[in-house]
């Protein structure tokens, strides 16, 4: 495990629930040039504005040398405040994985983890892209906290502060791209290819600025970033409104349903809200998108031990899914300091993992990264609070 080196940090403030400072990457073009107007400014400065944030990665308003002197600072501190302060980087697997915690303008924290796969991994990434290529995939979080209430994991049992604003969501992908940009991955392109709403938080329960930031992640620069629809997964644990919603936006996102386990009793055990929409409900809504858009639905499934990696289990799983466009993703518990929840055994995984399959059910298993900097979502979150 590596320490990267962050800013210096004043002591941790109680989180509070007020909203940032308004920022470029909250506005679309034409909104980012009506607040350049209002400014007393020529609005094709926030074209100028916007290439240098989203096409050349370029915070520091000392660079933006296209601008006037006078008028980067004006212009920076209206729309281009600072949003995330690093509180700690951690770094694993030779540079490959590095974890972000994040202080945001009001003392609450969040997470972020930048992965770099080589040219021939088989990790699933949930986004049909070859992996001959090698890839940067970034996992963000979209809430500081969680109010979903899963008893494994680490954010749910956190509770929720806040939902994240666009800007403070596409800011992690921003500092992502900048890290990939910068080699720091060895090996790896140098351009960001994957983003995964899989981080702090329920994406769908933060709909609307998830949606905005999904569009700031996708669309041409100097509007965003540039990256494929195809390469941003949504992650839910069953919010089924919005994930019919979702179906009708136009997008071609991958949809990644968290279902843990294919039976209600224990469904509503894993996963809270599972009591207010069923199994049944839940995939109903995941089988409209993948009709709606064409795009093959991720099923995560978190392999726990003695809880939901029975074999029944696996073939009830596999009856579900049969003939549907979806892919099962096995993910191997990362347990939580102090918690009962652990992973299955691999035996039991490969089990599991050969049911499916048989069943015609595409199956991949996640490959488990930075155990030892706290991987999970909200555990180094959880030990900063508790420091």
């Amino acid at each position: 495990m590596t320490t990267l080196p962050v800013l210096n940090m004043s002591p941790p403030r109680r989180a509070g629930r007020s909203m940032p400072p308004r920022h470029l990457a909250d506005l679309d073009l034409a909104g980012r040039r009506a607040a350049v107007a209002e400014l007393g400014e020529k609005p094709f400065r926030a074209t100028q504005l916007s290439t240098h944030y989203f096409g050349r990665l370029e915070g520091d308003p000392a660079a933006m040398t296209d601008l006037p002197a006078g008028l980067r600072e004006k212009l920076a501190a209206e729309l281009l405040p600072q949003l995330l302060t690093p509180a700690r980087r951690l770094a694993t697997d030779d540079g490959l994985t590095q974890k972000t915690l994040w202080k945001l303008h009001d003392g609450s924290l969040v997470e972020s983890v930048l992965m770099g796969y080589p040219s021939g991994s088989d990790e699933s990434d949930d986004s049909d892209q070859p992996a001959r290529f090698g890839r940067a995939t970034v996992c963000i979080s979209s809430q500081a906290g969680c109010g979903m209430a899963c008893p494994f994991c680490a954010t749910g049992q956190a509770g929720l502060t806040r939902n994240l604003s666009t800007g403070e969501i596409v800011d992690q992908v921003v500092d992502a791209a900048r890290i990939a940009a910068s080699g720091q991955l060895a090996g790896m392109p140098t351009r960001l290819s994957n983003v995964v709403f899989m981080g702090m938080g329920e994406p769908m329960a933060n709909y609307n600025r998830v949606i905005e930031a999904v569009r700031r992640i996708t669309d041409p620069a100097p509007e965003g970033l540039g990256l494929s629809q195809r390469h941003v997964t949504v992650s839910t644990v069953g919010l089924v409104p919005a994930m019919r919603k979702l179906a009708d936006e136009g997008l071609s996102v991958t949809l990644a349903l968290s279902l843990h386990a294919p039976d209600d009793e224990l469904r509503d055990e894993l996963v809270p809200v599972n009591t207010r929409w069923k199994v049944s409900e839940v995939l109903d809504a995941a089988w409209h998108y993948a009709s709606k858009t064409g795009r093959r639905v991720s099923i995560e499934y978190a392999m726990i031990r003695d809880m939901n990696d029975q074999p029944w289990r696996a073939d009830l799983l596999g009856r579900l899914l049969s003939g549907r466009l979806a892919h099962v993703n096995l993910i191997p518990l990362n347990p939580t300091p102090g918690s009962k929840w652990d992973a299955s055994p691999k035996p039991v995984e490969r089990e599991f993992v050969r049911r499916l399959r048989a069943a015609g059910v595409p199956t991949t298993v996640r490959d488990t990264r930075g155990r030892e900097i706290d991987g999970a979502c909200g555990q180094l979150a959880a030990a900063e609070v508790d420091e």
